[in-house]
């Protein structure tokens, strides 16, 4: 029992990991879980008493025509190849050390936007970040604490956290409450559109303006409980609560928004810039402002149900709610089939609808009278489709294994045991609200290949 509460405890904290990430990103206002992960996280039980390295990765492509850098319109392309390297370390008997380390590499064809220009610093980048934790288990007292620091860094953003989790677990193993708090502090470039920089000249396509952008800080504060709970021999659930209070710079400083009523202002871009939308609008835009705080408090429920020694059903459903004005559902149903005792296929389907935020508005339809004001439409009311599949293959004795340099306690050479391979795809497909125009409507798509590597020594 034990063991599967462990393999509950933690699938649910990987979604609310999720959620707690996006406010650290550039874009704070994903909520939905679309993307390409912001930091990977191994959805099975790992061994107390051997090291574990994960090698985790996968290819994100998504394209759509409602980019927020343009003002609600223009291109939403965008890959992602997100690399990392997890390795889960047993210092003793009670004690373990895990390090989480990576990269991401994209390209953004929205955010080259910002100069109207290709090939600028903001069209292909690297996202680095380092998450390292130590845990501890008092089997006496049926509790293990935790704490963690970690650091993300690309050009235009710099983000440390800290963490801290605690869990209680009954006697028989049927019950466990965990509690988890995480810290971000994140300072961001205040990278401009550029004809709203100071000493941009109108209309030019070679002066790129004061480039001495300045500064401003980000601060996310995530408190996570979650209650689990053996319902039956076949039965498990999950019910789980993440507060998140946000205070800072919530806005992205190189969004546009355009008004209908922004008569006195003309847009200084220029105009032989190709496809750019910007420049075909005759008054000027201004950058998209949020309120300086965010409150988001999620609940869900997530129940695991062993229908027969072969099959098992996940289903996952979350209600959110912000002081933005969002409230959104989102349900999950995976059906994890074993084809052979090693050999797992696993279909999963994601639903997600929200309602808009009241500070979102499309193209050209704010007011300039209007305090605050947003296209991005990661903040638009909208409903989405995710669907994949997922193959794991973990035999008894491994897929193969290796020698590594060094020996072990007995003077033996070292065995490093390939022992899983997992391989996921999953595709993304975001719809509008009818309360939009036709053309006004979200219309995002994406697909993920990702895989997982598992190793042990």
């Amino acid at each position: 029992m034990k063991k599967l509460l462990f393999v509950l405890l933690t699938l649910s904290a990987s979604a609310t990991t999720a959620l707690a990430q996006t406010g650290t990103t550039q874009n704070p206002n994903r909520i939905d879980g679309y993307g390409a992960p912001v930091s990977p996280s191994v959805p099975v039980s790992r061994a107390a008493d051997e090291a574990t390295i994960d090698i985790i990765g996968g290819y994100y492509q998504q394209d759509g025509s409602h980019g927020a850098v343009e003002g609600g319109r223009g291109t939403q392309q965008l890959t992602d190849v997100p690399p990392a390297i997890i390795v889960n370390v047993p210092l003793d008997t009670v004690s373990r050390l895990t390090v989480n380390v990576g990269a991401d590499f994209y390209a953004s064809a929205s955010t080259d936007r910002i100069d109207f220009a290709l090939s600028t610093p903001s069209a292909h980048d690297v996202r680095y970040h380092g998450d390292f934790g130590y845990s501890r288990e008092q089997k006496s007292k049926g509790t293990i604490w935790g704490v963690g620091t970690g650091v993300s860094k690309e050009y235009d953003y710099l983000s440390f956290n800290l963490a801290g989790s605690f869990a209680k677990t009954s006697q028989d193993g049927n019950r466990q409450l965990s509690l988890a708090g995480q810290v971000f502090f994140d300072r961001v470039t205040l990278i401009q559109p550029l004809e709203l920089r100071e000493g941009y000249t109108t209309g030019s396509t070679t002066n790129r303006g004061e480039k001495n952008y300045g500064t401003d800080t980000r601060q996310t504060y995530n408190f996570t409980a979650t209650y689990s709970q053996v319902l039956a021999k076949r039965l498990q659930a999950a019910i789980s609560t993440e507060l998140v209070s946000q205070n800072g710079l919530l806005s992205t400083p190189f969004h546009r928004v355009y008004f209908r009523d922004n008569t006195t202002e003309l847009n200084k871009a220029p105009t032989s810039v190709g496809d750019s939308f910007s420049p075909r609008v005759a008054t000027a835009a201004r950058i998209e402002n949020l309120p300086r705080a965010r409150f988001k408090y999620p609940v869900s429920l997530r129940v695991n149900y062993y229908a027969t020694d072969l099959v098992q059903v996940r289903a996952f459903y979350r209600f959110y709610n912000d002081n933005f004005g969002i409230t959104a559902h989102t349900f999950e149903l995976e059906l994890p089939v074993k084809i052979t005792p090693f050999f797992v296929v696993y279909p999963f389907y994601r639903y997600h609808t929200q309602t808009a935020a009241r500070y979102f508005a499309p193209f050209m339809e704010h007011s300039i009278n209007d305090t605050y004001y947003t296209s991005d439409y990661d903040l638009s009311a909208f409903s989405a489709n995710k669907v994949g599949l997922g193959l794991r293959y973990s035999p008894v004795y491994g897929i193969g294994r290796f020698h590594v340099p060094g020996k072990n306690a007995q003077g033996l050479p070292r065995v490093m045991r390939f022992k899983s391979l997992d391989l996921r795809y999953a595709n993304y497909q975001q719809t509008g609200s009818t309360i939009y125009t036709a053309a006004n409507r979200a219309d995002l798509k994406a697909n993920i290949i990702s895989f997982d590597l598992g190793f042990a020594l």
